[in-house]
């Protein structure tokens, strides 16, 4: 690896070290933002064996110092969500190029990750669809049995039905892989029915 991406991969996982936020990996206790990001480089290396160095980066970053911005401080309705949202790609892309600028990479670099991170294009550019890809099967692999538990039948339905609409056909034939409760098994299998 490029000894200044891995000075990059490391000055955002020191970032993401102080997520105060705690979530078990193999029985031990990291940071949220830290095992986000390690989930992300991990998943993308899987659909995308010679990612650019931009990309990594992005992936990688993705939640940067996502705690800093809860979505309690926007109001609890479809508007506070996008705006939430919104300000949370904001919020990523500064954190990472500021980290980008330190290290000396140059603005087409770095206008390439802040284009990467703001989800521009996702439906015609590539790198974009890889990240959303990673994102939605972090998603799918880590987070959605739990999440889950905490919807009724109706909205998790549409939840699923929503973040596949939103990966690639590779996407879908590695979410297809993954183990999944019964519960959410049946409400996959629901969700390609209709889709």
């Amino acid at each position: 690896m490029d000894e200044r991406l891995k000075r990059t991969f490391e000055r955002i996982d020191a970032a993401n070290s102080e997520d105060p936020n705690k979530e078990l990996r193999d029985g031990e206790e990291h940071p949220a933002a830290l095992l986000y990001g390690w989930r992300m480089s991990e998943w993308l290396h899987k659909l995308n064996p010679e990612p650019g160095p931009e990309l990594q980066i992005a992936a990688r970053a993705q939640h940067i110092r996502r705690w800093e911005i809860p979505r309690d401080s926007f109001p609890a309705n479809r508007k506070g969500y996008l705006d939430w949202r919104t300000r949370l790609y904001d919020h990523h892309a500064e954190k990472t190029l500021e980290i980008m600028q330190e290290l000396g990479w140059d603005e087409d670099a770095q206008y390439q990750v802040n284009f990467l991170l703001h989800k521009r294009c996702l439906a015609t550019n590539r790198d974009v669809q890889f990240l959303e890809d990673c994102a939605c099967l972090v998603f799918m692999q880590y987070q959605l049995d739990e999440f889950i538990t905490t919807q009724k039948d109706r909205k998790a339905l549409r939840i699923i039905q929503k973040t596949w609409a939103k990966m690639t056909e590779q996407g879908h034939i590695e979410a297809m892989k993954l183990p999944h409760s019964p519960e959410v098994t049946a409400l996959l299998e629901q969700a390609l029915l209709s889709h």
